[in-house]
């Protein structure tokens, strides 16, 4: 057995049987032990794709994502990807080929220092230099990637560490990391404290982010929120978290959210976050974030708590733990009238919505989305003016099924992370939402949806603009549009049926609902171009503002 058998043996005794990939010339040892493998390897088109779609793959599953890029090159065209994933906590196990071990620091042909390159932006990054060091490597990986605060693990190979026997006798799991020990249980004197403080306030509210659903914790924070009768907002990564037609579920908070969401979590006297890291695009102005709260921050990882917002009471450890032992010891639910009125502010809430218009408003196609779905269709979005409407209009109603690019913000991950959602998720429908702009960043995926036989549904919200940016300059830049203006080119419906996909336009009312049903139905992979109007702005909150300052909504009234 050499180092590529003994890698390949250890991704499937860590339960991977899928990797997204891309060869190169020092992973022909590891290509050809693929080639005599059961794993199934989904061929990507660039390796940027390879991480997204492991990423996806990582967040629908609950399982660890492996995607697989040669050296140089390759491994830095995972880089984007790889800071993408970590950023929103998913488990991803990044393998890059390595030049040989005599000529590392030489500048070889197509070596780069990958593991200088990624230690900023992963959990933990190895190089194993012998074979038999290869194994346990590979078990340290899968155990640091998916435990505690979840991340991702690269390991640079050398192309000889691939080639040379493994002559080891002992292949069991094992981990050798003193230094790692990850706090799951929360302390027992803070969780009282909470309970003690909750039980007291006047006005709690619970924001719940990623972690939440990272953790499988969300049957436990709905069980949590109907005991202590505590109305619940989400961050962006949080949709999904509760079901967003729950009474109690506010929806989304912060820039893009709900002004209503907002306007309850400033007027709180009790923010219990849970799993969240408290983003800029969360908080805005951080003084006047939810200012009388007490706020009490249940984390896996005590780096974030008191980074970007004060906290007055921490909780360090796993959300499903920690939750459980809330409802174990709530006893009085909130009944001071206020939970009553959250939620009536919510649902008199009426967002800007225009709809039966000559072209075609996102809004409406929002709105045509969710009748032709399922709760359970998984939804990919890409990043911009497409990613907010969804996280603002769009109601998520299962943890796992809303999947989006939050703290990195990359352009072109909608279309590969939905190859890695249908890959998890085979008999489930996916439907990928991107903008023009982003979906021409990777646009030749569609040859791996086709190779693959993938059913995806692919839907362009097409404005001809680099649409968020555009809105920037519209509103805080004097109108300036610099280099924010797309062709209308190419034709997508075109484009897909060169890759031998199904390609539609849609430009009226009506017409999208019709079309995501029939593809869906079909379990063909579809590209339906949808003409929007590009001059419709996002409901937001100036950057630096306060919460409360939303710009582009009707008003509710404030307290």
């Amino acid at each position: 057995m050499n180092g590529s058998d003994a890698l390949l043996k250890k991704l499937k005794e860590n339960g991977t049987d899928t990797v997204f990939g891309y060869p190169g010339g020092v992973l022909l040892p590891l290509y050809e032990s693929i080639y005599d493998c059961d794993i199934n390897h989904i061929l990507v088109r660039h390796e940027q794709s390879a991480a997204h779609a492991a990423d996806a793959y990582a967040r629908v599953s609950g399982k660890v994502g492996v995607c697989i890029a040669t050296s140089g090159p390759g491994a830095t065209n995972l880089v984007t990807g790889i800071a993408t994933a970590n950023i929103d906590s998913s488990s991803v196990i990044a393998l890059t080929g390595q030049v040989g071990t005599p000529i590392i620091g030489t500048d070889a042909f197509q070596e780069v220092d990958t593991i200088g390159i990624t230690m900023p932006i992963t959990k933990a990054s190895f190089q194993p230099r012998t074979s038999d060091k290869l194994p346990e490597t590979i078990d340290e990986a899968y155990h640091i990637a998916h435990t505690g605060r979840k991340g991702v693990v690269v390991i640079d190979i050398p192309k000889d560490v691939l080639e040379n026997p493994v002559t080891t006798k002992d292949m069991k799991r094992k981990y050798k990391l003193p230094g790692y020990n990850p706090t799951t249980k929360g302390n027992k004197r803070q969780i009282k404290r909470a309970i003690k403080t909750i039980q007291e306030s006047k006005k709690p509210i619970i924001l719940a982010g990623g972690g939440v659903i990272l953790a499988d914790a969300s049957r436990e924070l709905i069980e949590f929120a109907r005991n202590a009768n505590i109305p619940v907002a989400t961050t962006l990564m949080g949709k999904g978290a509760i079901n967003e037609h729950d009474p109690l579920s506010l929806g989304l908070l912060g820039m893009h959210g709900l002004e209503s969401t907002n306007i309850a979590v400033t007027n709180s006297d009790c923010l219990i976050a849970i799993g969240c890291r408290f983003s800029d695009r969360t908080t805005g102005k951080v003084s006047e974030f939810a200012p009388n709260a007490t706020k009490i921050h249940i984390d896996i990882d005590p780096a974030e708590i008191g980074k970007n917002v004060p906290i007055d009471l921490p909780i360090v450890g796993d959300a499903k733990t920690i939750l459980r032992e809330l409802n174990e010891e709530i006893q009085i639910p909130n009944q001071n009238g206020w939970t009553t009125k959250v939620v009536e502010a919510n649902q008199n809430y009426k967002p800007k919505m225009t709809f039966n218009t000559p072209i075609l408003k996102p809004q409406e196609c929002i709105k045509e989305i969710m009748q032709a779905i399922t709760p359970e269709t998984i939804v990919t979005t890409d990043v911009g003016q497409n990613q907010m409407w969804m996280a603002h209009y769009y109601k998520t109603q299962n943890p796992r099924t809303f999947i989006s690019s939050g703290g990195l913000g990359t352009m072109g991950f909608g279309l590969p992370a939905a190859i890695g959602a249908q890959v998890a998720k085979p008999d489930e429908n996916v439907l990928a939402i991107v903008g023009d702009g982003g979906f021409q960043m990777v646009s030749q995926e569609l040859a791996t949806i086709e190779e693959y036989d993938l059913p995806i549904v692919t839907v362009i919200l097409n404005n001809r603009y680099l649409g968020m940016v555009y809105q920037w300059q519209v509103l805080y830049y004097n109108n300036k549009i610099s280099q924010t203006k797309m062709t209308p080119k190419p034709d997508f419906a075109k484009l897909a049926d060169a890759y031998g996909i199904n390609g539609v336009h849609v430009e009226k009312t009506g017409e999208l609902q019709e079309t995501i049903q029939n593809a869906l139905k079909s379990r063909e992979a579809t590209v339906i171009d949808v003409k929007i109007d590009s001059d419709e702005l996002l409901p937001m909150v100036p950057p630096g503002e306060k919460i409360t300052k939303i710009v582009g909504e009707y008003k509710t009234e404030d307290e």
